[in-house]
């Protein structure tokens, strides 16, 4: 009986590219959290990650392996999409983008709602991480038996 490591590192691996992407929105979020206006005039609006889990073989268009397992599962990021949730509107009657009664609609990024995102993608970097450093060391170590 064989058991094939790699679908899991690669399910980790295309985990830990998600991720990524994840937290280059989130630092996204972070710089624009004061942003009145983007380049179309509009005020910014809170970007988020959406994550799918695909069946590797479905993704490759291949069958199950010849070891009788499925190939694995992969993780990728389906779409980055405008949170739905309003803006708000500030009290700044100097502020150049305030209306007639001095309000000024901000992005609707909550920076500790950001910061959590962070510190959840970044859990989840380390526990992928974790599962590709298992899963090296058992290969080592089978490699170490087969040579006794």
């Amino acid at each position: 009986m064989s058991i094939n490591l790699i679908p899991g590192i690669d399910s980790a691996g295309s985990a830990l590219s998600a991720e990524r992407v994840r937290l280059n929105v989130v630092a996204n979020n972070i710089a624009n959290a004061s942003t009145t206006h983007d380049i179309n005039g509009k005020v910014y609006r809170r970007q988020m990650v959406v994550f799918e889990s695909v069946l590797a073989q479905q993704a490759a268009g291949s069958q199950v392996s010849g070891s009788g397992t499925a190939a694995g599962n992969q993780v990728r990021v389906r779409e980055i999409m405008e949170d739905p949730r309003p803006s708000k509107s500030v009290y700044m009657p100097g502020h150049p983008d305030a209306n007639e009664q001095g309000m000024v609609p901000m992005p609707n990024v909550n920076i500790a709602e950001e910061m959590v995102d962070m510190i959840t993608a970044s859990r989840s970097i380390e526990a992928n991480v974790q599962v590709i450093t298992t899963a090296k060391q058992m290969m080592q170590r089978a490699m170490e038996i087969g040579k006794r």
